[in-house]
């Protein structure tokens, strides 16, 4: 008589409130799974479910199986529903993120890669600072080439699995060059530290297993399942991470390239049980390194692999899924499938078009209000953008109409640091006296100007009873100032006087009947003027201070992102300037009115809170009531995204974007928007055009016809509209004709980053090239961009 299964009660329990595709994911036996979960179809319950049936079936005890998350809030999220559903703790599973399964196995191993198991893991304050220390040995330039910048780079390469020989050999450029000595002495002194750095965990675990077969079997043996939530957001370090553990899969890829399609996998055999839980509609972080091959490519990878698509939605209404389905059926790089709900058609989707930028934050803000009227809590609805930058204005309106919100995924436009550093630079032109705005930009950006210098010249003002500005302003005079410090406070003193200069402020000394040039801190020449408008000032500090070259030399996108920022703190000036009337303009009543406001945005509320976003934050959560800003060509798809080629993962953060929304969806753009200070006219999102129409209730604004298509002209005079330098959209009229082509080698000319030099030609019209300016490489789409032959 064949012995039951004492869990079978158990087991009977965990299936039967999954729908069909969920239990033939979660009872899936041995062999590789593919799991395509859509968006809001209960993925992270299949993969929970699966856990505990593989326990309960004896096919894995706890301690055999590792299952990989993205976040630790993600894997502690698993951990309490497994143990939930298996009634006990789960203390030996493997249950964390891909970085926390390697760090332990490297503890454990070690020695075998030269370190001691005590070795020092370095967070990104750390590595910058030995990336600095590295870059000075090799005498690059900070201004031109930040610490962040280089670290950049060197982290690109080793989620790539590029050593730094390797990443020598392949420099193709003087900046290259240069990163790859960097790198190689950044690597010497991490090994010398007995140290690695957050990158260095995933790129020492695969070294680990590529080295010693004997270590590779071992956890291969170890980990008889091994399960990966997001699989979509992985990049090549962790691809052939899982790929040692379990086996399988063609030749290994070097570079992120894959080196041949032979039918079987040359490595070792494993056990290939791999289930892997993603959607390639939802991979929207290809500038994190994640690439999407991985999830499009598993069935090549897997012949054999067992796909169990999870359709069905708990989330969204019908309409709201039929757009998400009609707009991402557009992109090539895909693997079909449909969502669907049981939820109902639903309401239509609004749809708007507005004036401007703040016609469009009034209707954002006056329909907020009516559905809270209508009692709908605030923490049902949220607010998507396509940059940070952009939630300024709403953030402005929703204040004057005292709603309480939070942003998530970053700071309130006011708390934002460069917005700090800046409006502190203000604040120490109209007062003299404020120590704690001279302490915190007189070396911002950095200027040799350190702590303990700031804490003497503040305590020489305190002594002789003179103002902050004015014991900065004589540095020679202030007691144990070195001479570097003494230069260096002299030519930023210099700086703050012209910059004074165009506030309109009388004289610094108080009396007025000393010549400008004889008051300490002012400059030769500087007599009082006329005010300049707030715009102008705010311009003046940024460009003076050095502030927009160091955020430029970053060359990151965290860094484009302060600058966005940036641009609209001097629209906000803009906008003051207009509306100040009477000569009540001045520098101190903006700065009033911008602390009313910051003021407002601390004040904390027990009835819930709206929520503003960037769409990559966005990622993961829902709300009853979603609103999505910006659907402009060239603001969303993002300029960038559509001359570097990257339109396919601009339409996939839409996909997410819209299914976001369970039942109220509201997608707006403005006619114009202030773009680097000038009035911009767009054209509606391309993506707008790809719903269709009956899905959609336009209202009464008009001027867009649902289901409408660009041609390629329009969409390439919409690509140039946002997002780029005067200079690049004065050169959209010299945008390449359809159907014209590049040669390799070609010289060419682009209307933001210059003189280039065509380094690749690839299919779909997207060329590769080489700036001259910093030595980038960027991908372009030859048809849209704003690139001519030289």
């Amino acid at each position: 008589m064949a012995a039951t299964n004492p869990h079978a009660a158990h087991l009977q329990e965990l299936l039967e409130d999954l729908n069909e595709p969920q239990r033939e994911a979660v009872t899936h036996g041995e062999g590789p799974l593919l799991i395509l979960a859509g968006a809001g179809s209960g993925k992270t319950r299949v993969l929970a479910h699966r856990i505990a049936f593989l326990i309960y079936t004896d096919q894995a005890q706890a301690g055999e199986i590792l299952a990989i998350t993205f976040t630790n809030k993600a894997a502690s999220e698993m951990r309490e529903r497994v143990e939930r559903l298996l009634g006990h703790a789960t203390r030996g599973m493997w249950l964390m993120t891909f970085h926390s399964a390697c760090a332990r196995i490297l503890r454990a191993e070690a020695a075998r890669l030269g370190y001691t198991r005590q070795f020092t893991i370095y967070d990104q304050a750390d590595s910058r600072r030995l990336a600095k220390r590295s870059a000075d040995a090799v005498g690059v330039d900070p201004k031109r080439y930040t610490p962040a910048a280089v670290l950049n780079q060197i982290s690109a390469a080793k989620n790539k699995l590029i050593d730094a020989d390797s990443y020598r050999q392949a420099a193709g450029s003087p900046f290259e060059e240069m990163i790859a000595e960097v790198y190689d002495i950044y690597e010497r002194d991490l090994v010398r530290m007995n140290a690695m750095d957050f990158d260095d965990l995933l790129f020492r675990t695969v070294n680990l297993l590529e080295l010693f077969d004997e270590v590779r079997e071992r956890y291969s043996d170890t980990f008889r399942h091994v399960l990966v939530d997001e699989y979509q957001d992985t990049n090549h370090a962790q691809y052939r991470l899982l790929q040692l553990l379990v086996g399988g899969g063609p030749p290994p890829r070097r570079g992120g390239e894959r080196t041949g399609d032979r039918p079987s996998y040359a490595g070792p055999v494993g056990h290939r049980n791999l289930a892997v839980v993603g959607d390639d509609a939802q991979s929207i972080y290809g500038f994190r390194q994640a690439d999407i091959r991985n999830i499009l490519d598993f069935q090549d990878d897997f012949p054999d692999a067992r796909v169990v698509k999870l359709e069905q939605n708990y989330r969204s209404t019908e309409t709201i899924l039929a757009a998400a389905n009609a707009v991402i059926a557009n992109n090539r790089g895909q693997i079909a499938k449909r969502l669907w709900s049981e939820l109902g058609q639903g309401e239509q989707i609004e749809l708007r078009a507005m004036s401007d930028e703040h016609a469009e934050a009034r209707y954002v803000v006056g329909e907020i209000q009516r559905l809270l009227d209508e009692g709908a809590s605030r923490s049902e609805i949220a607010v998507l953008y396509r940059t940070n930058a952009m939630s300024r204005v709403i953030e402005d309106t929703l204040v004057r109409n005292e709603i309480a919100y939070q942003v998530i995924g970053g700071t309130k436009f006011y708390e934002r640091a460069e917005v700090k550093d800046v409006i502190a630079y203000l604040s120490l032109l109209a007062n003299p006296y404020d120590v704690v705005s001279f302490t915190r930009v007189a070396n911002s950006p950095r200027r040799g100007i350190g702590q303990t210098s700031l804490a003497r010249i503040t305590n020489h003002a305190v002594a002789t009873d003179v103002s902050v500005w004015e014991a900065a302003a004589s540095p020679q005079q202030v007691p144990g100032l070195g001479a570097a410090a003494v230069k260096a406070l002299g030519r930023f003193m210099s700086t703050m006087a012209e910059l004074r200069a165009m506030t309109g402020a009388e004289p610094l000394g108080g009396e007025g009947d000393t010549a400008p040039d004889e008051l300490p801190g002012v400059a030769p020449g500087a007599a009082r003027r006329a005010a300049a408008p707030i715009a102008e000032l705010l311009e003046a500090v940024l460009a003076q201070s050095g502030y927009i070259e160091a955020l430029e030399a970053e060359r990151s996108i965290e860094a484009q992102g302060r600058i966005e920022n940036l641009e609209q703190l001097v629209e906000v000036g803009r906008e003051f300037d207009g509306g100040a009337a009477g000569g009540d303009g001045t520098l101190e009543r903006f700065l009033q009115e911008v602390a009313l406001v910051a003021d407002a945005d601390t004040r904390s509320d027990e009835a819930g809170l709206v929520t503003l976003m960037t769409l990559h934050n966005a990622k993961g959560l829902e709300y009853p009531t979603v609103f999505i800003t910006g659907c402009e060509d060239g603001v969303f798809p993002h300029s960038r995204a559509i001359d570097e080629g990257g339109l396919e993962e601009e339409r996939r953060l839409f996909y997410v974007g819209v299914t976001r929304a369970m039942r109220r969806l509201y997608l707006t753009y403005a006619r114009r928007r202030a773009v680097f200070g000038a009035q911009s006219y767009g054209m509606p999102s391309r993506f707008l055009t790809e719903i269709p129409g009956e899905l959609l209730d336009e209202g009464a604004s008009g001027g867009f016809r649902p289901g409408a298509t660009l041609t390629p002209s329009l969409a390439r005079a919409g690509a140039t509209v946002w997002g780029e330098t005067a200079g690049a959209r004065a050169g959209a009229a010299r945008t390449q004709p359809a159907g014209q082509s590049f040669r390799l080698g070609e010289d060419v000319v682009h209307a933001a980053f210059g003189d280039g030099v065509v380094t690749g030609v690839e299919a779909d019209g997207v060329i590769v090239v080489r700036f001259a300016g910093d030595g980038s490489e960027r991908k372009l789409m030859a048809e849209y961009a704003p690139v001519t032959r030289r």
